[in-house]
C-alpha cells in the first residue's frame, strides 16, 4: 500500500497514525492527511490512487461511522480497506464498526506493533 489516507481531526493524532505507518512500511509513495470524513471522501473521489484509509471515528462534520458507510456504498470506493483507530472501542463499538464495514478496528493509543498487525491482516485480505 503506497497511498495512504489518514484521517483525524487531531493534527498530533494524525503525526502519530503517520509515524506507526511509516514504521510499518505502508504509505512509502505518499500519506495523505484529512480533518474530517466529508474531507476524506473529497480525497478519495479525486484520488483513485489512495490503497488504504486510517481513520479516527469522533470528528466533526462527518463522523468515522458516516464516512465509513459512505466509502462501504460506493461502488467506487467500497473495495479501499479502512482500518479504524479509536479511543472509545469497546467490544459493542468493535462490532458495530467491523458489521459496517471496517476491515481492522484499533483502539488508541496506537503502537507501531499494532499498525503493522493491521496492515498485515488488510493485506492479507486484498
Amino acid at each position: 500500500m503506497e497511498r495512504v489516507l489518514v484521517v483525524d481531526d487531531s493534527s498530533f493524532a494524525r503525526m502519530m497514525l503517520k509515524r506507526c505507518l511509516s514504521i510499518a512500511g505502508v504509505g512509502k509513495e505518499e500519506l495523505l492527511e484529512a480533518e474530517n470524513g466529508q474531507q476524506a471522501l473529497d480525497l478519495l473521489r479525486e484520488d483513485n490512487t489512495i490503497q488504504l484509509v486510517v481513520s479516527d471515528i469522533n470528528m466533526p462534520i462527518l463522523d468515522g461511522r458516516a464516512m465509513l458507510r459512505r466509502i462501504r456504498a460506493s461502488p467506487r470506493l467500497n473495495h479501499v480497506p479502512v482500518i479504524v483507530v479509536s479511543s472509545l472501542v469497546n467490544d459493542d463499538a468493535r462490532a458495530e464498526l467491523l458489521q459496517i464495514g471496517a476491515s481492522v478496528v484499533l483502539g488508541k493509543p496506537i503502537s507501531p506493533k499494532l499498525m503493522i498487525d493491521a496492515c498485515a491482516t488488510v493485506s492479507a485480505e486484498s
